[in-house]
């Protein structure tokens, strides 16, 4: 007797799955009009295929199975909640008439193509962060676990669990209609989901953090999701330009690392690696491009992905390096910079300048880039000025450029390769003390307290950051101290700005150096120029994911009470009144070293004193003084009044906000700073402004990230 031998039922499911998840979740969200039920009604349908058919067998049609399944699921629901009974009627009817012939070997389940294309529009609308965009378009059109979209992002799949859910709930709340967009705002729905599909290919073609320098998993689920949305939407020319640029990009994956992952340049790498299949079909999905183009469909112009699709097709034409038409690519980046005038651009450009027409044209464009902020921490700015400076044979100055890339690169693969590059530069010839050296023993000196030390410190950590630890400090310039701050600090407050300025001139001293603040006026004026977060930027903040109890609570009594950050750092446990949701600022049991001195925030050097942050404002709380002239208090609302209970948990005495750790013995704060139950000590103003800074970094167009006292409403909402 032969026992015959079953497939894989699992693998089976899966591949099913994968195949036809946008469809049936789109089919679904069509018929119950909310994608989060849509999805769970979808993954019942896989559950049931899990569950039966290793019993039952893979049926002749798997899509075709669940697809019906999770309509009858959706029909079930529709029942038991008694909505909808003419479109329930309807859906029975139009499911009865269906059914028999998905069941024959040549049935096809019901595409619904315009159902998959409202899908994806739904879940790259641009009301979700972009982070949540990824994810949900993933994980409905991609048919990717949590799991899986987790390893790729080299986050955990909690986070990714709960941007999904996330951007579901947010979905929901906006009512976000299922339905593609009008005329008028297609333009706009059609670049968020172009957006979403090219970031989640670069996210797998140049890998932004982790070991590898690719993701190729990735790589080939954009490639799908273009592909998809191409057919999906075929008169639509920038959709086939994306295509073509992933397809032709995504050629080059075999060729771009060398044999321990080390990253190889275009222009050193071995062209016959390339995949030709992938070359002649991004040659084709441009060719449609252009078609659409011819036929008036894209308005006669060629939009930013067509652009960088044709750079695309010089480089892949080219049979060697040598023979790139640089010129020609030098062009369309410049014709790319007129319809994208980005600074990533701009930097691209200046590469192809520098390729077409020699290192020093392209230097030159590289230079008006130093002041940019969104490029100030970008590795590829100082890596892109290193390989020109190299080319002219200024190799001491590329040395110090390529070490600072390094240091800003989060890849290791990458990182590994600048360092590299840096090396075959040869050793640097004796160039006395560098900056980074130098700013460790400033720093380290024993005539500095911890507060100038730490308000010190900020200063000079941006200075190494963007001028690079080795940089000879013979060589550090007033003029190259004026650009940091220019790029760093040239929208503060005066207060702010003369802090850092002051921090300067002090290490310039320190370093018998010349005034190295000779382009630095000092400015006046003490008012802050922060402006209040505007009601979609403050919806963005509370739609962060995975914040921490003290953080969310700190935000919204910030927000809620109007008053200053001193005022609600310097809260104590016992001037809660939680019942009236307010708490006494003047009880006197604040202490001197609170948010003052203790943390960097009340010394004639520290933040406190620099930036007018210890003054009192807001709340009119005057932090370091032990008694006070009459009481404030500090009221919130319903956001605060459900996290403190929480935030408590029980205390009864000592701050309310608390650091992470507790203090070190070199540093112990005074007694009415420390938790007498935990030990730890008040929460400082620079760590909580550092820690809402790196939270919202992705929020902020700049990338700088916001400052808590922007979470202080105008006067219109209050």
């Amino acid at each position: 007797m032969i026992v015959p031998v079953l497939p894989d039922v699992h693998r089976t499911v899966d591949a099913a799955w994968k195949l036809e998840s946008a469809k049936i979740v789109a089919s679904l969200t069509r018929m119950v009009r909310d994608v989060g039920l849509a999805e769970e009604l979808a993954q019942d349908a896989l559950v049931a295929a899990l569950e039966q058919w290793p019993v039952s067998g893979v049926p002749d049609n798997p899509g075709a199975w669940l697809t019906t399944t999770a309509k009858r699921r959706a029909l079930d629901h529709l029942r038991r909640s008694q909505r909808l009974e003419r479109k329930q009627e309807q859906l029975a009817h139009e499911l009865g008439q269906r059914q028999d012939r998905r069941q024959g070997p040549d049935a096809r389940p019901d595409d619904e193509p315009d159902d998959v294309l409202r899908l994806v529009f739904l879940s790259c609308h641009p009301v979700l962060p972009t982070e949540a965009r990824a994810a949900l378009t993933l994980r409905l059109l991609g048919g990717l676990t949590a799991e899986e979209i987790a390893r790729a992002f080299l986050v955990t799949e909690t986070v990714i669990t709960q941007r999904v859910a996330g951007a579901k709930r947010t979905l929901a709340e906006e009512r976000v209609p299922f339905e593609l967009p009008d005329g008028d705002h297609l333009a706009e729905r059609l670049s968020s989901v172009l957006e979403v599909i090219y970031l989640i290919f670069n996210e797998g073609y140049s890998a932004t953090s982790g070991d590898d320098l690719m993701r190729p998993g990735l790589c080939l689920e954009a490639l799908r999701l273009g592909r998809l949305l191409a057919e999906l939407a075929p008169r639509e020319p920038e959709v086939h330009g994306l295509v073509a640029l992933m397809e032709i990009q995504a050629s080059r994956a075999a060729a771009r690392t060398g044999p321990s992952g080390e990253p190889v340049p275009l222009h050193e790498q071995n062209r016959g690696r390339w995949d030709q299949l992938l070359i002649r079909r991004g040659f084709t999905a441009m060719l449609r491009a252009r078609g659409c183009l011819v036929d008036g469909e894209g308005g006669g112009a060629p939009g930013p992905y067509m652009l960088q699709a044709a750079i695309a097709v010089c480089h892949a034409q080219a049979r060697s390096a040598q023979d790139t038409d640089w010129v020609q690519i030098a062009s369309l980046y410049e014709a790319l910079a007129r319809v994208l005038p980005t600074p990533i651009v701009r930097l691209n450009r200046a590469v192809a300048v520098g390729m077409a027409h020699g290192p020093e044209a392209g230097l030159e464009l590289i230079d008006t880039l130093l002041t940019d902020p969104v490029l100030r921490d970008y590795h590829l700015l100082p890596s892109v000025r290193g390989d020109l400076l190299a080319r002219l044979g200024r190799d001491d100055e590329a040395r110090v450029e390529f070490r600072r890339a390094a240091s800003l690169a989060r890849n290791a693969a990458e990182r590994a390769f600048l360092e590299r590059r840096a090396d075959e530069l040869g050793a640097a010839a004796p160039a006395g003390p560098l900056l980074g050296r130098a700013a460790d023993e400033f720093l380290g000196r024993d005539d500095l307290d911890a507060a100038t030390s730490r308000s010190y410190g900020q200063t000079l950590r941006r200075l190494r950051r963007t001028l690079g630890d080795q940089q000879p400090l013979s060589s550090l310039t007033a003029d190259q101290v004026t650009r940091v701050f220019t790029t760093a600090w040239g929208g503060a407050a005066a207060a702010t700005w003369n802090r850092h300025r002051s921090a300067v001139r002090s290490f310039g001293a320190w370093a018998s150096l010349d005034d190295l603040t000779t382009g630095l006026d000092r400015r006046t004026g003490t008012g802050s120029t922060a402006r209040p977060l505007d009601p979609a930027q403050l919806d963005a903040v509370w739609s962060l994911l995975d914040l921490p109890l003290r953080e969310e609570t700190l935000w919204r009594l910030l927000h809620e009470s109007a008053a200053s950050v001193t005022a609600v750092l310097a809260l104590n446990v016992e001037d809660l009144d939680l019942d009236d949701r307010r708490a006494r600022t003047g009880s006197g049991s604040g202490s001197g070293s609170g948010v003052g001195s203790g943390s960097g925030l009340g010394s004639g050097s520290g933040v406190g004193s620099g930036s007018g942050l210890g003054s009192g404002t807001g709340a009119g709380l005057g932090v370091g003084s032990r008694s006070r002239s009459r009481d404030t208090w500090v009221s919130w609302r319903s956001g605060t009044a459900r996290l403190l209970p929480r935030l408590l948990a029980g205390r009864t005495r000592g701050p309310v906000f608390l650091s992470d750790r507790r203090p070190g013995p070199a540093r112990t704060p005074e007694a009415s700073d420390l938790c007498p139950d935990t030990g730890r000590r008040r929460l400082s103003y620079e760590r909580a402004e550092y820690l809402f800074k790196q939270a919202t970094r992705p929020l902020d167009p700049a990338r700088d990230g916001y400052t808590l006292r922007r979470l202080k409403p105008g006067p219109r909402d209050r």
